[in-house]
């Protein structure tokens, strides 16, 4: 699927023209995001999910206009798909899978140990 990127002239909002992307080819191609791709293909489920923590951590983007939304998401998109050119989906542990044999630190108060 070949996807248009948006134009803030267009008679869609930056929302409407994101309703038809569905993968990480068209998200990268939407956003005019330059890609190999090797890897997207090795990997599309991680660059998704550390696009996805890095918009859940960049706020309440809805406040703001369409062209400076799609600034902060290309942007954004740009770092996640970097973060597997330059290192890989074990390295950068993304989900939980790659965490689960990481030591685990717990806290344990003094009143607990004294009960």
């Amino acid at each position: 699927m070949t996807v248009q990127g948006f134009s803030p002239d267009s008679d869609l909002t930056l929302d409407e023209a994101m309703e038809d992307l569905v993968s990480a080819e068209d998200f990268l191609d939407f956003f005019g995001v330059p890609f190999d791709q090797t890897v997207v293909h090795i990997n599309r489920l991680h660059i998704m999910q550390r696009y996805h923590d890095y918009l859940s951590k960049s706020g309440d983007l809805d406040r703001h206009d369409d062209s400076v939304r799609q600034a902060v998401y290309r942007q954004l998109l740009s770092r996640a798909y970097q973060d597997f050119v330059d290192s890989d989906a074990q390295t950068e542990k993304v989900f939980k899978v790659f965490r689960m044999h990481e030591p685990q630190t717990t806290f344990v108060s003094i009143d607990q140990l004294l009960s």
